[in-house]
Order: structure tokens, then C-alpha cells, then sequence
């Protein structure tokens, strides 16, 4: 259904630019000028009141004298002619839209209205539109040929399909890979997205063999859920490679916990990202230095890299920028270094990286190259070519990609470090293999392409369900919400974890002194002591918290203690109790946590807790529902991940245990979607069995949520009962 909808826009038969135009440098003449130019292989029909002949066509005086089918309508007209125009392309029969037309949603109120307008228009009639307030769209493909864009540039043809939100830079786009011999398949420039979007894109490129890989410049994720559930299958297929704008942490400080003050827009949209196999970008130059890797090279079938140079200083810098990529440097074999013995002189290298020396002639270049690609233990090769004795950057390069075209299974970058004249040169050569003027752009790409590899080999991860007890978790909520509250309290946090199987320290909560002696007798000494309150939820800022009670003496002692500084700083009246906990041992302190974005919903958050929460960040984050697979990932990613391994002799981490805590906070935040924050700090490993014990809890919910949730009135007064 979509592609037969998306085709009358993508690879139309007739192209109607109705508001087309005989007047230079305006866009209803630049769009005819493109369709003319690119040799467009269908019907071109202008439309213009005045009609007569534009660009060399009959032009039209209405769509309704047409005289044949029309399977696009490219519309450039003023935008209060828009809706106008779209119910004349109904009468005609026109299903699909480009509506290059600016003045809608982003010019204010009335512009947001009128958009309203046009897509329910095109929703009625059954149409698909780009835009309004956009470039416009084109496809290489020989058999169709259409450019209906007014970009400077005519495009080259390649195997991107490129989704831009922003038509400028769309264009600008255009130009730039041009210069960089990088073609597209595909474009399309979504503007305002009112209807089609990159998520429509990409589910139509999925199965689009002329779209080898699919880049994106995006400000914003409409559909967050969709957007994750399709980029997860088709990342599976082909490289998606996205250059995602708008990195502030909007609202980030109105949180007022742990995970929500860490959280932000952008970590959701990195966060969404790295779940479903889209490789962030941060830059165009990036963007584009890594699409040429894709365009030229195999997926390849490990990580292991062999250099080949004839500069031993550039072949240690491209060690250490394999290296700290990620990436192996390849283990030569001793078969191949005894080939490379018998034609290298004798001052060369055979250890990776392969020194040839500067005097390497072309035949060293070819006869390394072929020797090492022949390696098993090599999966990618990245050559460098440096200035030396007359030899020319060129015929370098050309000798490199005939090799790749006989060697076509194994990625090969060349790195040459020569002048912008070779990169000139050879962007308006037929290539097979990317070039880069640096090696750490080369291992950027290589990187990127072993990236992409380990995706496609990921398992696809499960979603365990675990039995938990639900109705005591909404017994509590409901409860505290009764009572006026969002925020529960530490004891009411503490119940609702242990509700959903998350383990916790031993607890009780006392409210007098000799409860409190006697839940310290029953736990067992050392024992923690909480305040818990409904008014203050912070308990360490007022002394709240006491640790290490060794004796009923102490316990009673810090009790009395507690209770005249609330007294003294006015406190005393929102003291719930005191919560005695059993007191674990350990020195790493772990935090996991739930934080809500409001377009991508619930964040899960786990790192290095405790009092380094704040300063050291080394926190990582992915969107709810979590696969064991994400959970697996985000316990793997923080850099405290060494010391759950066991470092200097401490006891591993149940890593099992972990795993299956941030699958029972996944479930949760699942089951009640209004749970705003939840903190776990800290999530502390026992230095006696390796567990994640929850020694703190923290969860804030959303008040009007959670009485639609239980279908209480306005004033919740049943929500107690």
C-alpha cells in the first residue's frame, strides 16, 4: 500500500508544477529547468494562468486541462492558493504532492492552521504529500530520471536515499555530495512533514534495492515508538546513518531526581538511536566522510585491520586510531610476511602496519595489497600514500581500485595525505573504494562499517515478563495519591520495588523508639536508620540518614538524636517513621533509574551511583521497554563496568541479577506509564554475594495520570478505599 502510494511521488509516470513559471531565478522556473535538465522520463505538464510554452512544454492554464494522467503534482503556488490547488488535484485525479510552498506551520497560529486544513484534504482524498516548505524530491534511476528540486546542482547518481527536514540545507546537501562523489538514489526533503516524514521514508526504502543505505538529517522524531520499531528491522538490512540536530537537555532542570537532572531531550533521541542500530552522527562532514565508507566498501566480517603504508609515522597514527576505535589490528600470519619478504626491500616492516618505506614503488603498492587482502586473519585495509620520489597520487589510486575491483569481498580505504588537487581529481572519477586525506577519518569509517556489522549480528533481544505482585505496587500508588502526594515516600518506594521482585535490603518501619529497638534486634546489627516523610523526600539534608549502628545503645542514641533536630528545624510533622535497614556491605555503589521525556516517554537510566552520581555522569540511557539485550548493553557501556567485572580482587558483580533489575524497572514503568521518576541510589553490591541491593528508593508519579489509571473523580476520594 505504501509503496504503490509513495510511487506516484517517488517514480512517477507525469509530473504537473502547477505555479510553474517563465521567470528567471524564481522556483516554479528552477524546478522546470531541474525536470528538463535531468532528462526526466515521463510527461512534463506546466501549469500557469497565462499558459504558453515554459522551458520548451505546453503549459496549462488549470490542472483540469491536462490532457493526460498526472501521477505528481509538484505545487509552487502562493500559499493562500494551496488548499485551492489540492481540491483541483483531486478532480484531476493526482494522488501524490510535493508542496514546495512556504507560509504554513512555521510561520505561527494561522499558518499551523491552515496546514491542518491541507492535510485533512489529503487525507480525505486519499493523496500523499511532502511538505509544505520543501525542496522537493528526486530519484536517480535511470528509468525515471526526475529532479523536482531547485537546487543549484543536477544530482549524481549513487545509492543513498537522504531524508532532510530542512530544505536549505537539503540543498546545500545536493551540492556538497556532488563535490564529494557521493551519489544519491533517492531525496526527499520532508519541510514541515505534515504528512510524509522520515519514518514514512524509511519504511518505503526498506526494500528498495536502489537505496543501499539511508541517511537522515533530523530535528525532531515525531513518532518516537514507530520510528524505533521500523529503524530496529530495516538497520537490519542496510546502514542508517543520522545526523540528529538539537542537543540541549530542554527540562532537564526542572527534574528533581537523580536520573530526570541527567536526562534531556537529547539523551532520549541518542538513547532511541543506539537501540534500534542508528549510527549518530555529529556533524555533515562526518556524516558524509562515513556514507562514502558504506557506499564503497563491503560489510565486513570482523574488526581486524591491516595498514599498509609508506610512512612509518602516519602507520603509528593509524595504529592508535584503530585502536582506540575499537577496532584489532590484524595478526599478519607468517605466511603472508614471508610473500612480503620476498618483494619488500629488506628496511621495510612485515608487521602490521606494513612499512614499505618511501621509495615504494607503484608495483609495492599493487603486490602488498594483493598479498595482504589474501590474509585470513585480515577483514580490512586501509593503505597510506604519502608524497615520495615522483610517485603520483593518482596512479596510486587507480592501481588501489583496480586491485578492489578484483578484490571486492574486503573493505579498502586509502589514506592519502597529498594535496586538495588529488581529491579534486578523483571526485570526478567512477570510484570503488572511499579516499580520505586522514587516518582518522579512515578509522572513523572503519569503525563505522564494523558498527554495522556486530548490529546485524545482534540477537534481536527478549522482553521476559516476570511475576510480580501488581496489586500490592497499585495499592501503594493509589494510596499516596489519595493523600494528596505525588512523591511517594521512602518506605512506600521501598514496597513498591520489592513488589516487583527488585531486591531490597531487610526493612521494617518503626515510629516509636521501641519499634525502633526492636526491628534493629529482629534485622540484626550494623543496621541503617531512614527517616521517611511525606513532606521531605532528601533525607540527607537534614541529617536523615544513619549508618553503621552497631548496637541497641547506638540505635536508641541516634533515634533521640534524629528526632530533636527534625524538632528543632521544624520537620517534626511530616516524619512518617524511621525506616531500620539491614546494612550491606560494599564499596560500589550502582544507581538505576527511570526518567520521562515528554515526547520519548520513559528513559531508563544505569551507571556509578552514590556521591558521584552528579560528577562523574557515568551514566548511560535507553528508551523503555528494555530487551534483555538493552540491559545487557547498558550494563556493558559505563566505564564502572570494570569494577562490577572484580577489580583488584573484589567480588564479581551478579551481572544476572543486575540485568534482571533493569528488566523489572522496564516492566514496571511498562505497566504504570505514570511514573515520572524513579531513582535507585544507591543500587549497592554486596561484597558478599555480588547482588544489586536496592538500599534507597525514590519514585514520583503523575497525579492526574494516576487517577485515570484507577478512573477516580477529580478529588480521588474513592482512592483509598
Amino acid at each position: 500500500m505504501l509503496k504503490e502510494q509513495l510511487d506516484k511521488i517517488m517514480r512517477p509516470k507525469s509530473v504537473a508544477v502547477i505555479g510553474a513559471s517563465t521567470k528567471p531565478k524564481t522556483i516554479g522556473s528552477e524546478i522546470m529547468q531541474r525536470l528538463r535538465d535531468y532528462k526526466f522520463n515521463g510527461n512534463i505538464y506546466p501549469v500557469n494562468p497565462k499558459g504558453g510554452i515554459i522551458e520548451g512544454f505546453q503549459a496549462y492554464t488549470s490542472v483540469a486541462e491536462i490532457p493526460g494522467e498526472v501521477d505528481l503534482a509538484v505545487i509552487v503556488v502562493n500559499a493562500k492558493f494551496v488548499l485551492d490547488t489540492i481540491d483541483q488535484c483531486h478532480a484531476k485525479g493526482i494522488k501524490g504532492l510535493c508542496i514546495i510552498t512556504a507560509g504554513f506551520k512555521e510561520t505561527g497560529k494561522e499558518g499551523a492552521e491552515a496546514e491542518k486544513q491541507l492535510l485533512a484534504k489529503v487525507r480525505e482524498y486519499g493523496m500523499r504529500c511532502v511538505g509544505p516548505n520543501c525542496l522537493g524530491v528526486l530519484n536517480t534511476n535511470p528509468e525515471i530520471r526526475m529532479d523536482a528540486t531547485f537546487a543549484e546542482s543536477l544530482p549524481v547518481a549513487g545509492d543513498i536515499g537522504f531524508v532532510s527536514q530542512s530544505g536549505a540545507l537539503g540543498g546545500g546537501i545536493l551540492n556538497i555530495l556532488k563535490d564529494l562523489n557521493l551519489g544519491f538514489a533517492q531525496f526527499i526533503s520532508i519541510g514541515n512533514q505534515a504528512d510524509v516524514n522520515a519514518e514514512t521514508a524509511l519504511e518505503y526504502w526498506e526494500n528498495d534495492d536502489d537505496v543501499k543505505q539511508i541517511l537522515l538529517y533530523m530535528e525532531s522524531i515525531q513518532n518516537p515508538a514507530n520510528f524505533r520499531k521500523l529503524a530496529t528491522r530495516i538497520t537490519k538490512k542496510k546502514p542508517i546513518l543520522a545526523l540528529k540536530a538539537g542537543r540541549s537537555a530542554a527540562g532537564a532542570s526542572a527534574a528533581s531526581s537523580h536520573t530526570g537532572s541527567l536526562a534531556g531531550a537529547d539523551k532520549a533521541a541518542d538513547a532511541l538511536l543506539k537501540q534500534c542500530g542508528v549510527i549518530r552522527e555529529f556533524s555533515l562532514k562526518n556524516l558524509f566522510a562515513n556514507a562514502k565508507a558504506f557506499s564503497n566498501c563491503p560489510i565486513p566480517k570482523g574488526n581486524r585491520v591491516a595498514i599498509v603504508t609508506n610512512s612509518g609515522g602516519p602507520g603509528i597514527m593509524a595504529t592508535d586510531a584503530v585502536c582506540e576505535s575499537g577496532m584489532q589490528m590484524a595478526k599478519i600470519s607468517d605466511k603472508t610476511k614471508e610473500e612480503l619478504r620476498s618483494f619488500l626491500p629488506s628496511a621495510a616492516s612485515v608487521k602490521n602496519p606494513i612499512d614499505m618505506i618511501a621509495s615504494a614503488p607503484i608495483e609495492h603498492y599493487k603486490q602488498t595489497l594483493e598479498t595482504v587482502l589474501k590474509d585470513p586473519e585480515v577483514d580490512m585495509v586501509a593503505v597510506i600514500y604519502l608524497p615520495f620520489l615522483g610517485l603520483k597520487d593518482i596512479d596510486v589510486a587507480k592501481a588501489l581500485m583496480e586491485i578492489k575491483a578484483k578484490n571486492p569481498e574486503k573493505p579498502i580505504l586509502g589514506v592519502f595525505m597529498t594535496t586538495s588537487e588529488f581529491f579534486t581529481e578523483i571526485s570526478k572519477m567512477d570510484v570503488n573504494m572511499p579516499f580520505y586525506m586522514y587516518a582518522e577519518e579512515a578509522a572513523e569509517a572503519m569503525a563505522r562499517l564494523d558498527r554495522q556489522r556486530k548490529w546485524m549480528e545482534r540477537p534481536e533481544g527478549k522482553m521476559p515478563v516476570y511475576d510480580v505482585d501488581k496489586a500490592k505496587a497499585e495499592r501503594i500508588i493509589k494510596a499516596a495519591v489519595a493523600d494528596g502526594r505525588a512523591q511517594l515516600t521512602t518506605l512506600e518506594s521501598i514496597d513498591v520495588l520489592d513488589a516487583y521482585g527488585i531486591r531490597a535490603c531487610k526493612y521494617g518501619l518503626a515510629t516509636n523508639e521501641e519499634e525502633v529497638v526492636n526491628l534493629g534486634n529482629s534485622i540484626g546489627y550494623p543496621v541503617v536508620m531512614k527517616m521517611t516523610s511525606k513532606t521531605t523526600s532528601h533525607k540527607t539534608d537534614v541529617g536523615g540518614v544513619r549508618v553503621n549502628i552497631q548496637s541497641e545503645e547506638q540505635l536508641r542514641a541516634e533515634y533521640q538524636d534524629l528526632i530533636a533536630k527534625l524538632t528543632e528545624k521544624g520537620l517534626i510533622d511530616g516524619l512518617e517513621g524511621v525506616i531500620i535497614q539491614e546494612m550491606v556491605k560494599g564499596n560500589r555503589e550502582m544507581v538505576c533509574g527511570i526518567a520521562t521525556d515528554p515526547q520519548y516517554g520513559p528513559m531508563m537510566m544505569f551507571g556509578l551511583g552514590g556521591v558521584f552520581i552528579e560528577t562523574m555522569k557515568d551514566v548511560t540511557f535507553r528508551i523503555a521497554p528494555l530487551t534483555d539485550v538493552d540491559a545487557d548493553e547498558m550494563i556493558k557501556s559505563v566505564k564502572a563496568y570494570e569494577l562490577l567485572k572484580g577489580a583488584r580482587g573484589t567480588k564479581p558483580a551478579d551481572m544476572a541479577q543486575i540485568q534482571e533489575t533493569l528488566l523489572r524497572l522496564s516492566q514496571m514503568v511498562n505497566d504504570f506509564k505514570f511514573i515520572d521518576e524513579l531513582d535507585i541510589n544507591p543500587l549497592l553490591i554486596s561484597e558478599k554475594t555480588g547482588e544489586g541491593i536496592a538500599v534507597d528508593g525514590r519514585i514520583k508519579v503523575r497525579v492526574e495520570e494516576v487517577k485515570e489509571y484507577f478512573g477516580c473523580g477529580t478529588e480521588c476520594c474513592s482512592c483509598s478505599k
